[in-house]
This record gives C-alpha cells, structure tokens and sequence, in this order.
C-alpha cells in the first residue's frame, strides 16, 4: 500500500530496533528487501527476510509488523554470540567455594532462520484479541507451509532489561571497553557489519564475576517486556539454549524447526462453505475455534492472514463469508490453516457490535461484523514512496 512507508517509519518510533530501526531510509531497505524475498528477486533462501504487518482494516493503519530472516550466521556476516556456561573453584587449603558465570565469544557461519522484529503500537497491546501472539503465529504458518526454504533450527532473541534510556548495562560494563562506541551506535553498525566485533572483542574466556553486579544480572535475563514472549516460545517448543547477545546479553531461544508446535499443526486446506455464525437461541452448531488462515499470491501483497472462528467439516475448512474476502479466498480454493484450539466468541448480531465499538474503542473489529478478525499482509515496496 502506498502509506507503508510512513506508516511502518511510524510503527518503528515504538521500539527503534536493529530489526526495524527509526529511520526512513533504513524502514525503505527493509520494504525493499522483503518486496524482492517475496517475489523470489533474491534466489537464495538464505539471504531473504520477509515483513509482516499487522493492520487495522477499519481505520487502515498498520499497528504491528513481525519478521523472518532465511539465515543468521552466513560466510559474510557470521552469527554472533556469547556462550554462557558455569564453572566452579575450590580451595581445599582455604576451604573457599566458588560458582562464575563464564563468557565466551562465538561465531557460526551455517547458523539458524531467526524469527523476530515483533513491534506491536502500545494501545493495541492489551486489546482481547491477542494481537501480539497472532503477529507471532503468523511467522510459524509461513515457515511450515515452505518448509524448504528454512534452517533446521530456528532461534529468537529476546531482549533483556534495558535502562530507560535504552542503554544495555551490560554493554556499558564491557562491549563499551573494547569498541569505543554506544550501544545503539553499535547495534546499528552491526546490522551491515560484523567484522569489527570479531576484530575488537575479546576472544578467551570472560568471567562475568568481574563486572559489575548490576550488569552480572542482566546475563541471560528477560525484560519485562517480552516476559509474555518468552511464555510463548516455550510453550511451542523453544528452550534457552546458554546463548546471549553479545551487546546486551538479551537470551537466545532456540528451537527444532519440526518439533515447534504450530509448525507440526499447519496445514493446506481446502476452503468448502461460507457461512456465518450466528448466536441464534436453541442452536445446537458447537462454537467454532480461532485459527490463523492465509491465502498467498504472486502479485502484492503476497500474503495475507487473518485470525477469526473456522470451522473444519468434511476435510475442509469453513469461514464467514467477510473472513474469506479479507484474504482473498474463495470456495474450492486451498487456503493455509493453523487452529489455535481456542474456543471463538459467537459473533454478535450487528446491532450488538455497534454498541460494542462505542462503549469499547480498543475493539479492532477488521469488520463492522467480526470482532475477532485482524489482517496480515506482507509489504509491498514497489508502491512505497520515496523517504
């Protein structure tokens, strides 16, 4: 759409990250970038990262976006990290015992896809409709229904406890020493360049008991911001793997590509009846579950999802007839499924979800009639003004 841009440079103010950093040019590369992973323009799997976003059908306006990169840790930019392992000393002569927390640089050069970039604008954060886990879930249907053009494993970093200035104490305490740059500098360089980490960090062991007590705490920790994330990936699969980030220390999640849940719960199907469900009294049709469902094409925007009730009947799915106009899906057509196995709400009577929208304006209703359906599309950049 023509308002991506802006409106991704919008999004981006929320959080400001490596993935999707505040700034018109770089959200420009990044449309750019993903136009050409999704049309295929870059050959290579490997080299591709595909944006999502999240959007606001009623109020057009993108509200979130989420990423998936093909590969982190390539010849010419390597996977970075630190080990973090435990060792302990004893003295027998002083009878003194000691554990530390032991660091040590690493490089990978075959590494894993990696799934992050989840940015969610703050008022539509604790909106009943779990915006969050549909920007997250939408990555793992993708990943499942081209499951050849990913790693093995896939990892996700999380971001630690930062200071409200967005400075990392544990960048403070040590990537500062040997860089001479902050850790916003750096984390920006070290999107296009990582050869001045491995020239400048220190290789060998690093004991952690020398640095300050508060940067000590911050190893491995997650940030009450992605508590719930971090909830999330380890209920489908992911395991903290002893990995940090070597800026801020923020853990790395990884995970089997097929052992991951909503990968192994994906599915093709074919889309067999538009009906609507309706709260009529005395009915005896059962509620319908949520599921994510998306439909792909060549042509802009490439991919679109939406989280709304389905029903399965017959081997096939059914949707309201509104949902399957959002993605473009028609009856007979195969669709992309992942049932979330949560029971849907009976979609109020269009009487009722006008008064719902008025007495509640955090309601994202994609349509007047559905107050469960959100849409995500990939992002087009040969629409995309210039920055």
């Amino acid at each position: 759409m023509p308002q991506d841009h802006a409106q991704l440079v919008d999004v981006a103010r929320h959080l400001n990250s490596v993935n999707l950093p505040d700034s018109s040019e770089s959200v420009a590369q990044i449309i750019e970038h993903s136009t050409k992973s999704f049309t295929g323009e870059i050959r290579d799997p490997r080299r591709r990262e595909m944006v999502f976003v999240l959007e606001d059908i009623e109020k057009k306006r993108v509200v979130g976006t989420s990423m998936i990169i093909g590969q982190l840790g390539r010849r010419d930019a390597p996977y970075i990290y630190f080990d973090v392992r435990s060792e302990e000393k004893y003295s027998a002569s002083l009878d003194r015992h000691f554990h530390h927390t032991v660091l040590r640089i690493g490089y990978s050069y075959d590494g894993p896809t990696e799934i992050g970039g989840i940015v969610l604008i703050p008022e539509y954060r604790l909106v009943p409709e779990r915006l969050g886990q549909f920007l997250s879930y939408v990555r793992f249907l993708y990943i499942a229904t081209h499951r050849d053009r990913f790693q093995d494993e896939i990892l996700a970093e999380l971001l630690p406890p930062l200071q409200p200035d967005g400075t990392s104490l544990l960048w403070e305490a040590l990537g500062r020493h040997f860089t001479d740059m902050t850790y916003m500098e750096a984390d920006k360089l070290s999107k296009r360049n990582k050869e001045f980490i491995k020239a400048l960090f220190p290789e060998g062991d690093v004991y952690a008991s020398l640095l300050p007590t508060e940067a000590q705490k911050v190893i491995g920790e997650v940030g009450q911001q992605t508590k719930g994330v971090e909830k999330l990936l380890k209920r489908i699969g992911f395991r903290y793997c002893n990995r940090i980030d070597p800026f801020d220390g923020g853990p790395h999640f990884l995970a089997n590509t097929d052992d991951i849940t909503l990968v192994q719960a994906s599915q093709r199907m074919e889309l067999v009846d538009l009906k609507r469900q309706t709260s009529i009294p005395g009915q005896t049709e059962p509620p319908r579950e949520r599921a994510l469902v998306a439909t792909e094409s060549k042509e802009a925007p490439f991919w679109r999802s939406v989280l709304v009730p389905a029903e399965e009947r017959d081997g096939g799915l059914v949707l309201a007839p509104e949902d399957a106009a959002a993605i473009g899906a028609e009856v007979g057509q195969e669709v992309m499924y992942l049932p979330i196995r949560v029971p849907a709400a009976v979609r109020p009577s269009m009487s009722n979800m006008k008064a719902a929208k008025a007495a509640d304006s955090s309601q994202i209703p994609a349509f007047p009639t559905n107050p469960e359906s959100g849409l995500t599309r990939s992002v087009p950049s040969s629409k995309v003004p210039p920055p």
